[in-house]
């Protein structure tokens, strides 16, 4: 997780330094997003972070598919999701921002 983390972070930066983000720019990162937690979802078998990023995942598809990407994903349900995929994590001795 931490690898997708930080390859959305960049691309964020590469954009941001670009000019405005489009939405297709929301759109590609946020697609790129839910399939990096729905492939390590499946990697996780049982674990508990595994169970966390189905919702995470799951959130950032249906931002993805809305017309303003950027705006469907600041939603409490999202928020909540990466917070606790970033406490799973950190507990487990990885260090997480989502």
């Amino acid at each position: 997780m931490k690898k997708a983390t930080d390859e959305m972070k960049a691309e964020l930066v590469k954009i941001a330094t670009a000019g405005e983000p489009s939405a297709a720019d929301f759109k590609k990162i946020l697609t790129d997003l839910e399939q990096a937690a729905s492939t390590l979802a499946a990697a996780g078998g049982d674990s508990k972070v595994a169970a966390a990023l189905k919702p995470f995942g799951a959130e950032a598809a249906k931002a993805a598919a809305a017309a303003d990407p950027a705006t469907a994903a600041d939603n409490p349900v999202f928020l909540k999701a990466g917070q606790d995929i970033t406490a799973l994590c950190k507990a487990a001795g990885v260090s997480v921002t989502l």
